[in-house]
């Protein structure tokens, strides 16, 4: 797992609770998620298609810093699948996991085509 961006929870992110609202880094996640795939394709014109289930194993709350990691799981032929941690920085606490998140590579008419990409482009 490859951890690239920090995010430091600030008042607008929290929900009614005072902890970091879902939403928001769902949000953060799957624009991490579609920048790590950009690279790791060498390539755009990407989508998000599917993302499996969100566990939320803890809270974080104001002032914390929380960096968001990726992880490649699979080459198809159209798509790549990345896996997702979201931990505390400091703690190392895991704050939200998702096991498979799909993108899929579009062609200039919106439709899936061969990214003919078989391992990463770049690793950075």
């Amino acid at each position: 797992m490859r951890f690239f961006s920090r995010k430091l929870i600030k008042p607008e992110d929290l929900n009614a609770h005072g902890t970091l609202f879902g939403g928001t880094v769902i949000s953060w996640i799957d624009e991490e998620a579609a920048i790590y795939v950009l690279c790791q394709l060498g390539k755009g014109n990407i989508v998000t298609k599917f993302m499996s289930e969100i566990n939320f194993v803890h809270s974080a709350k104001l002032g914390e810093v929380i960096e968001i990691g990726m992880e490649t799981v699979k080459f198809g032929r159209t798509s790549i699948t990345v896996k997702c941690l979201v931990r505390n920085k400091f703690s190392k606490e895991t704050i939200i996991s998702i096991d498979k998140i799909v993108f899929v590579h579009l062609d200039e008419f919106g439709k899936p085509t061969p990214h003919n990409i078989v391992e990463p482009v770049n690793e950075d």
